[in-house]
């Protein structure tokens, strides 16, 4: 992790479990917003893009339009790539529509694996899994979009579906 920023984060909320609509639409919007990038430049944005998501209210942000997309491309404060931010918009759309088959939150959640044995290295830590591929393709089929198998990895770390911490870290097991 190396810097304060990541630490902290590292240290109080990778790898815990959210709860409710907005905090796993949150993660799954800023995990795709992170593609390419370091997850550093998304912590110091986080404010602004909760600031320019509303919240991560999924009706607020489905019902963004285009003159809200010009709005976000020249918001300085956060990533400003135009198919992420249409993707995230989508995904609101999407988060809303699944609603009625038990909302985001249960939609994720029912990709939960079998906990494994803690990685000893870095090198240990996988960046895919069967379930994460499954995850992204039962997203896909709901009509999100930029949820990749890598990402969903991601997303799942970071809300204590899998727990991808160190053997011997601290932090191990903190969402159980």
């Amino acid at each position: 992790m190396g810097d304060a920023v990541n630490l902290a984060y590292h240290d109080t909320e990778w790898g815990m479990r959210v709860s409710g609509e907005s905090a796993h639409l949150e993660r799954l919007t800023l995990e795709a917003f992170q593609s390419g990038l370091s997850w550093r430049t998304i912590l110091d944005k986080r404010d602004n893009f909760r600031a320019a998501f509303a919240g991560f209210d999924a009706d607020v942000v489905a019902a963004y339009g285009p003159d809200d997309v010009e709005r976000l491309m020249a918001d300085a404060g956060i990533v400003r790539n135009l198919r992420k931010v249409q993707a995230a918009i989508t995904n609101a759309r999407a988060t809303v529509a699944i609603r009625d088959r038990g909302g985001l939150e249960t939609f994720i959640w029912s990709f939960r694996p079998e906990p494994g044995p803690a990685p000893r290295t870095t090198a240990d830590v996988p960046t895919t899994s069967p379930e994460s591929v499954a995850l992204s393709k039962a997203l896909k089929r709901a009509g999100f979009a930029h949820v990749g198998p890598t990402t969903m990895h991601a997303l799942m770390e970071a809300i204590g579906l899998v727990d991808d911490h160190l053997e011997g870290c601290h932090r191990r097991g903190c969402a159980h």
